[in-house]
């Protein structure tokens, strides 16, 4: 189990309250419309959607298309915000609106429908508002003007990452119920590891045991990657980075395959995110366990230093000196991320965002990070796991806690 040092300021519910969640988000999202100055919010992408309603839709961004997809409007002001439902038994927790703020569909996919949502937007939101939308449809934009009269619209993505930055205690308990199933689910899994499985095989196993034990949605496919022993004869990005993930197939595993697993599954909205190497059939050999042990270095150096008040630069820094001066993350992903409503939200650690952005970023009480060094050495197929804390004044409160084997501790 990870150590930490945990603060009695923070308390996870065992169950979450949805209607205390839906109060204080919404509280939340108000308060960084006001200081951005932004008086509507219109969101098409599920996870928008949800953060501001909850109201999950788990296909709803397949190819995004709106058609068959919830919208929110969130009004400066308006204790409530406003859900366009395709179907009323799209949203578990559509009761906690008030009817007259839950309406039927509507199309934005198309031009009538676009015209028709401007028709409506006339009637909820002040004239001359300063509005933010997540996404724009075709129709949307040739709606433009009818739409958005006052002014184009702002990226509402620079309120939600603000507003979602710090969870609330029901948020944490969400998080931490989904990574309780995916770890329940991923015991069944690994026991079930052998030469001779297939990846496809895997997934229709950790899927079933996740939605048995209480998943509403599977966020990633999950991934089996097998990792080759060099970086020659392994599949490479343009900018030769370590390529990952890699699509699941019905390729079966053989004695000594060094799987990179990277999963997610939802739960009421709020996701997991689960990483482990695996070694089919064999325990690791001693460079191989060489590698975790350094990846253990590495993450407890991070750890070492997380706590509110700490920079994403902080973090960085700890990792690459812990591990001679190289940074042991993927170039094309980060050394941390956030999670909630998606798997990988803001703060992001070590991206091309770039240092100062890491050095401008202090992390705060009630911030969520997966933490997942990646250590690789040719002739090994390298070392990857994840982590999930919560920030505190203190330290950090762990959300996870999966056994590394077969490497040992």
């Amino acid at each position: 189990m990870t150590n930490s040092a945990a603060s009695e300021k923070i308390t996870i519910p065992d169950v979450p309250d949805r209607a205390r969640m839906r109060r204080e988000t919404g509280r939340r999202l108000r308060a960084v419309m006001a200081e951005q100055g932004v008086d509507a919010l219109i969101l098409l992408e599920d996870q928008s959607v949800m953060y501001a309603t909850g109201a999950s839709w788990p296909l709803g961004e397949a190819g995004l298309w709106h058609v068959e997809s919830p919208v929110a409007v969130v009004v400066a002001g308006d204790e409530w915000p406003h859900l366009f439902l395709p179907f009323r038994e799209g949203s578990a927790t559509e009761s906690d609106l008030p009817a007259d703020h839950v309406h039927g569909p509507v199309y934005l996919e198309f031009d009538e429908g676009a015209e028709g949502f401007a028709r409506i937007l006339g009637d909820l939101v002040p004239a001359g508002a300063r509005i933010a939308v997540d996404q724009l449809t075709g129709a949307m934009r040739r709606a433009h003007k009818a739409l958005f009269p006052a002014a184009p619209p702002t990226d509402a993505a620079l309120v939600l990452s603000v507003a979602k930055l710090v969870k609330t205690q029901d948020e944490l308990a969400c998080i931490r119920t989904a990574c309780r199933i995916t770890d329940a689910a991923m015991v069944d899994v690994q026991a079930a590891l052998a030469p001779g499985i297939r990846q496809i095989d895997l997934s229709a196993a950790f899927v079933r045991r996740a939605f048995e034990l209480g998943a509403t949605a599977s966020i990633l496919d999950p991934i089996w990657q097998v990792m080759p022993e060099s970086k020659a004869s392994g599949v490479w990005t343009v900018h030769s980075d370590l390529a990952l993930p890699l699509l699941t197939t019905e390729r079966e595993l053989v004695r000594g395959d060094v799987l990179w697993i990277d999963v997610s599954i939802s739960y009421g909205g709020y996701c997991s995110d689960f990483g482990r190497t695996w070694v089919v059939g064999q325990d690791p050999t001693p460079k191989q366990q060489a590698q975790f042990t350094r990846w253990r270095e590495i993450r407890d150096a991070v750890f070492a230093v997380t706590r509110a008040g700490a920079t994403c630069a902080d973090l960085a820094e700890a990792a690459i000196a812990a591990n001679d001066g190289r940074k042991p993350w993927l170039p094309h992903f980060y050394l941390a991320h956030g999670i909630g409503v998606g798997p990988a939200e803001m703060p992001m650690i070590g991206t091309d965002l770039g240092e100062e952005f890491d050095r401008n970023t202090v992390l705060t009480p009630g911030t969520t990070l997966v933490v997942e060094p990646v250590v690789w050495e040719d002739g090994t197929g390298g070392y990857r796991s994840e982590e999930i804390v919560v920030i505190t004044e203190e330290g950090f409160i762990p959300l996870t806690d999966y056994t590394y084997a077969p490497y040992g501790d």
